[in-house]
């Protein structure tokens, strides 16, 4: 397991590299993969301590390769969401969208990991409801962090906010991050649990776990 997560981490690493390399405006880069920037200096010097759920680790790394294909080409011009505008007949680039939904879909599954890991809340309608208003929480702060980079930086930050012309693109975000939550508790939380149970175990010797 440790060699799944060192490759996750080269893995990262690597698109990383890759993104800062040639990106379209370093200033946006640095705006947009700050978040995973920050995960990293969570996470590593943490690893030994308090390990992630295989799951969790990978979800993390592949919102970490989000972010950072984002910052590479800033979301309005990913060439992947370009190629699904066409396909589709969209009006504009949803490669943001995508960001947005899995800036629900991540964090759901981290703030699970942390409340049960820690005790925070043992019932699991409250824990979900939680973990549904920590996600909303996240996305309300980021859109925050938008409306005042644009304050800073002017017209300089249109690359960051890459609304496109929608005037509803702070509620869509939002949105989309909601639903996001929602489908990782409704898709990945069994899985989750035996994975908790497992890492328990291992922690402990074997013992038999209690968690849900």
């Amino acid at each position: 397991m440790r060699f799944y997560r060192l490759s996750l981490l080269v893995a990262v690493f690597v698109v990383l590299v890759w993104s800062a390399i040639g990106a379209f405006d370093q200033v946006t880069w640095l705006l947009e993969v700050a978040p995973a920037l920050i995960g990293l200096a969570i996470i590593i010097p943490t690893h030994r301590r308090f390990p992630l759920t295989p799951l969790l680790s990978t979800l993390v790394a592949l919102h970490m390769v989000l972010l950072a294909v984002g910052g590479h080409y800033t979301y309005a011009r990913v060439p992947l969401g370009d190629w699904f505008r066409d396909w589709l007949h969209l009006s504009r680039n949803h490669y943001d969208r995508l960001g947005h939904f899995a800036q629900g879909f991540v964090p759901a599954m981290i703030a699970r990991e942390l409340f049960i890991r820690l005790g925070v809340v043992s019932k699991r309608g409250w824990r979900n409801f939680l973990i549904i208003n920590t996600c909303l929480a996240i996305s309300a702060t980021y859109e925050l962090f938008e409306w005042f980079t644009a304050l800073i930086l002017g017209q300089k930050s249109d690359e960051f906010l890459g609304t496109q012309g929608d005037p509803w693109d702070t509620q869509s975000d939002m949105f989309c991050a909601l639903v996001g939550a929602f489908t990782a508790l409704a898709l990945l939380s069994k899985w989750h649990d035996t994975q908790l149970r497992r890492l328990s175990q291992q922690a402990a010797g074997a013992t038999p776990s209690v968690l849900p």
